[in-house]
């Protein structure tokens, strides 16, 4: 296991009982392979940190701004998506103290490592939360996630590219977008899904994701870019 003075360093929080950090970065597959680890994997630790970092965005928005529910759900969901967290929890070089398997740690650029890393991102949250209460949680998601949001507004990043997509086709040919799975794989926990959209019975772009709204979301944004309707 590496240092993990350096990974406190990285989230810039100095845990009390290191062992809820250890944990949060422990995947599902670790355990498999390690059945003697004395601690449990990450994925409870996870739903915690999911619902204090949905508190604290949902929170800071009503309070910071007077916009509609529905802006404020889109500006939310642009916050908390998952390749939003892989990002910045790629950024805090989480990656480097993931604790997996050989084979998912061989596995570095996949869809399925992008989930396990928005994953450890919230399992660390809920860690923070735990060890150290909601006012360091709070301050941990406002440095490294709530930061964006001024970026995400200006750059208009939180229109949702299903529904922009479905609006210019409409527009345009006047045909409604349909989306189709093409494929599924991995085990119910870490299900990758393979999504095609089509405009009338011609495929137009594809897209992956762990779940099928993401895959969608995928595809569309493949499909504004191949017909040229980003602008």
């Amino acid at each position: 296991m590496k240092d993990l003075v350096k990974l406190e360093q990285n989230i810039g929080v100095k845990f009390k009982n290191q062992d809820g950090l250890i944990q949060a970065i422990v995947h599902r597959s670790y355990i498999n392979e390690h059945p003697e680890f004395k601690l449990d994997h990450n994925e409870r630790l996870e739903f915690l940190g999911d619902a204090v970092l949905e508190l604290i965005v949902t929170e800071y928005l009503y309070d910071k701004y007077p916009n509609p529910e529905g802006e404020l759900t889109n500006w939310r969901a642009s916050l908390v998506n998952g390749d939003n967290l892989a990002k910045i929890s790629k950024n805090l070089e989480i990656d480097e103290f993931l604790m997996m398997s050989k084979g998912e740690s061989r596995d570095k650029n996949s869809k399925a490592r992008q989930y396990i890393l928005a994953n450890a991102l919230e399992a660390i949250i809920g860690a923070i939360y735990l060890d150290q209460g909601l006012k360091i949680a709070k301050k941990f998601i406002t440095l490294n996630i709530l930061r964006d949001l001024e970026e995400i507004i200006a750059k208009k990043l939180y229109i949702d590219a299903k529904s922009d997509f479905q609006e210019k086709a409409q527009e345009k040919i006047g045909i409604t977008p349909t989306y189709k799975i093409l494929a599924s794989a991995g085990p119910d926990h870490a299900k990758v899904f393979k999504v095609g959209v089509y405009l009338s019975k011609k495929l137009i772009a594809t897209g992956t994701g762990t779940s099928k709204q993401e895959a969608q979301t995928e595809a569309a944004k493949k499909a504004l870019k191949n017909k040229n309707w980003n602008n």
